[in-house]
């Protein structure tokens, strides 16, 4: 399979102007409704990032915030630009600088945030934190091999889905990997049990899936403790009412989109390893490898299985809505 051709896509940074009154706002917030067997790995060398420059901000397609939060951008608004919030309303943000970051890019996606912990360890150990340090550990390996990331969350509050997938259709990246700690296993395995689902009929997303998972499962292979899992384990699909189960695989539509549960933050054994920051560091860097191999390679990846029904929870992935409170931008 031929690579595309690489494109510089925009990411602004947004340099807030000092207010004058003490409230300190730089945005208007306009609330809106929401619509194994393994491949050897070779050594391989991504292109040198583009140069940045100064573009037109007219060009921008996505923002960070003086908060560091990353938004999609709807249209521009005089010197500045209207954007989507996490919470999926709109705001406008004024007195904005563009910069490029090079290509390619990468949008890494760290499940749940803010009053959405994901699941919770016996421990207490949350999952929405360990899911934000493992991608800012992967977003590092894969900018020092050259390659621009993006993170949908850059710290603890909530995202909606839709912003979520919206941010990854405007910047039109390489690849969009949302990032995860399972749940609820079937029983005990002799080795890790990390799932990838990739996107029903997308070639380019089954190979993707097959690569992390067979990075995330060499590199957590070193550690000996008591691992459990689901009996179909591996890389693997998951159909829903409206074509793939999963809302991370199903809205950002034509974005090659990945879904990777990495170890079960339920099981003790597997909550008390992860809690480690160098364990973080090995995931994040696992799921890099895999991106780099999907970026250079013609590797299929492996571990693919063919997944057991499952019934779908009321409301969907992640359970009912919930309101969601947008971050100071």
């Amino acid at each position: 399979m031929h690579l595309r051709p690489l494109t510089v896509i925009l990411v602004a940074l947004l340099t807030a102007a000092a207010c004058n009154s003490g409230a300190g706002q730089d945005a208007v917030i306009d609330r809106a409704p929401e619509p194994v067997e393994t491949t050897v790995a070779p050594t391989t060398t991504l292109p040198a990032p583009t140069t940045t420059t100064e573009p037109d901000p007219a060009a921008a397609r996505a923002v960070m915030t003086a908060g560091g939060i990353v938004v999609p951008v709807i249209s521009r608004a005089g010197d500045g630009w209207t954007v989507r919030t996490p919470c999926h309303a709109t705001a406008t943000l004024n007195q904005a600088r563009a910069k490029s970051t090079g290509s390619p890019v990468i949008v890494l996606d760290p499940g749940h945030g803010g009053a959405e912990p994901g699941a919770v360890s016996p421990s207490g150990l949350a999952e929405k934190g360990v899911n934000l340090e493992v991608a800012r550990h992967a977003q590092a390996a894969l900018e020092e091999a050259g390659v621009a990331t993006i993170l949908t969350r850059t710290g603890d509050y909530e995202v909606t889905l839709p912003t979520r997938s919206e941010i990854a259709r405007s910047v039109d990246p390489k690849a969009f990997v949302s990032i995860h700690h399972n749940a609820e296993p079937d029983g005990p395995r002799d080795g890790p049990g990390a799932e990838t689902y990739y996107q029903i009929g997308s070639a380019d997303s089954k190979r993707l899936a097959g690569l992390i998972y067979e990075e995330v499962v060499k590199a957590m292979s070193q550690y000996k403790v008591a691992w459990v899992a689901d009996r179909d384990a591996g890389a693997k699909y998951r159909p829903g009412r409206n074509g793939d189960y999963y809302a991370m695989l199903r809205q950002p539509g034509k974005v090659v989109s990945v879904l990777a549960e990495l170890a079960f933050i339920s099981n003790p054994a597997e909550a008390e390893l992860i809690a480690r920051p160098d364990v973080q560091k090995v995931e994040g860097d696992a799921v890099a490898r895999g991106i780099i191999r999907y970026l250079t390679t013609k590797d299929p990846g492996s571990g693919f299985t063919e997944p057991y029904p499952r019934v779908d929870p009321p409301g969907g992935p992640g359970g009912p809505g919930r309101a969601c409170r947008d971050p100071q931008l």
